[in-house]
């Protein structure tokens, strides 16, 4: 009788333990590399990169060959990851550097506010760049804990005066001063002891890393240089490989706290390489800066086990904007009904299946030389317009994925259509936008100036 009676307990104990696994939701942590190309890593093809980690992840999870930033430049990938919504919709349109007004504005819904209301604990370390560099660290303007973050360790843009011990990092808003050591390690590091030291990890959690490797103005740890001694691009190799361990550090944290099977892992770049500093899109046109191919597509390693198959791949084309559905799509919670949230549920792409979309994928960079300002992707077929949209370019990405044969003249009826589907997208989004922002660059409002937007 004792015995049948502690079988039942035991059962009860199982179960309810199972019910408590079950109810609690998901982490949330994304990783994102600063102009890392989509052929600087042996995990996608590089003939000497070493990127044990990133390799590690991929067979771990799915590799995404089709992953797209939301922008061939940094500020508006990231606003777009973190809104759902494309740069020219949430004011984040452009490079943001000295004193432009653009910013991430409050009225802006990021995730990270979104799981904070339902009790996710959330965290920001790394780069930020989602103000210019006379906003930053000012309270006139949000900062991250305006976001939805909890605790921040960031610096505005690049590591200064380089990634070898950074003097530019503020944390929760007390700037730090000089930090030994190595800038991907830092922010790895400071991730590693927040999960450590301040979260919660019997309760859910949300944790973005952003690196500066490899950014320049470039500095490798020579543990990692010397793995390239010899090779005339050997800082490069060394900076990406040293983002790469600083990837592992996350990962083995994750493993550590017990938490990684219960976690959605997303690791990709904000836009394509820079070849002049050493880096390399992999044999797509174009580089950081254009919307061809070679500017927008990226690494895309995600893993979330007993959800996604360990080591899969992907062609389903997925963007940067997607990932605000897809985390609310995870964690349950309903997307905002009072705005346009252009980025759709990746969840179906990453087991190969077709993605429902309601809006094309789009780019528009600011920065872009003339003929290839702005893009737009259905299925297979992408057109590249210049910034009037009066010029048109038509490629089959699957089968030209180097963009070599441009089938503008000879489809003319697709073109049109396209062309058509394109024009209205921008109207839409030109509308909505705040146009005093992107359509003249004008100033930042004085300090103590009230600000309507």
């Amino acid at each position: 009788m004792i015995a049948k009676k502690c079988f039942f307990i035991v059962l009860y104990l199982c179960l309810h333990a199972s019910l408590l696994l079950a109810e609690k939701k998901p982490n949330i942590v994304v990783v994102m590399a600063d102009d890392l190309g989509w052929g600087d890593t042996g995990t996608y093809g590089h003939p000497m990169s070493k990127t044990p980690n990133m390799d590690r992840l991929a067979s771990q999870g799915v590799k995404l060959t089709q992953c797209y930033s939301a922008c061939g430049v940094c500020s508006p990938s990231r606003s777009a990851m973190l809104t759902g919504r494309t740069p020219y919709r949430n004011g984040v349109w452009r490079h943001l550097s000295g004193s432009h007004e653009a910013h991430l504005r409050a009225s802006e819904i990021t995730y990270p506010e979104l799981l904070k209301k339902v009790g996710y604990q959330t965290c920001h370390v790394g780069k930020w760049h989602l103000l210019s560099k006379n906003q930053f660290n000012n309270p006139e303007y949000p900062q991250p804990d305006d976001q939805g973050y909890d605790y921040y360790l960031y610096t505005h843009n690049n590591a200064e005066p380089n990634h070898h011990s950074p003097i530019n990092f503020v944390r929760n808003g007390k700037p730090l001063g000089k930090v030994e050591g190595y800038s991907a390690q830092i922010v790895a590091g400071e991730a590693v002891s927040w999960l450590n030291n301040h979260c919660d990890t019997e309760k859910p959690f949300a944790l973005t890393v952003w690196f500066h490797e490899p950014h320049s103005k470039i500095a490798t740890d020579p543990r990692f240089e010397n793995l390239y001694k010899g090779h005339s691009n050997s800082k490069y190799l060394g900076n990406v490989t040293q983002m790469d361990h600083a990837l592992g550090m996350i990962m083995d944290a994750l493993e550590k706290a017990g938490v990684d099977d219960n976690t959605f892992l997303f690791f990709t770049s904000d836009n394509g390489p820079v070849p002049a500093f050493g880096g390399t899109s992999g044999g797509l046109r174009g580089n950081k800066r254009n919307s061809y191919e070679g500017g927008i597509r990226v690494p895309g390693l995600v893993k979330w086990p007993g959800h996604i198959k360990p080591g899969s791949v992907s062609d389903v084309p997925v963007i940067g904007t997607d990932l605000f559905t897809t985390v609310l799509n995870i964690v349950d919670v309903p997307l905002p009904n009072d705005r346009t949230i252009d980025g759709a549920n990746m969840l179906p792409g990453l087991s190969g299946k077709k993605i429902d979309r309601k809006t094309p994928l789009f780019w528009r960079t600011h920065v872009s030389p003339g003929e290839d300002r702005v893009a737009m992707r259905i299925g297979d077929w992408k057109i590249i317009a210049n910034d009037l949209l009066t010029k048109f370019q038509l490629y089959k990405i699957q089968e030209d994925w180097k963009e070599e044969v441009d089938l503008a003249t000879k489809m003319p009826e697709k073109t049109e259509e396209m062309k058509s589907t394109l024009i209205n997208l921008w109207k839409d989004i030109e509308k909505e936008g705040p146009d005093h922002w992107w359509k003249a660059d004008r100033q930042a409002p004085k300090k103590g100036a009230t600000l309507s937007y």
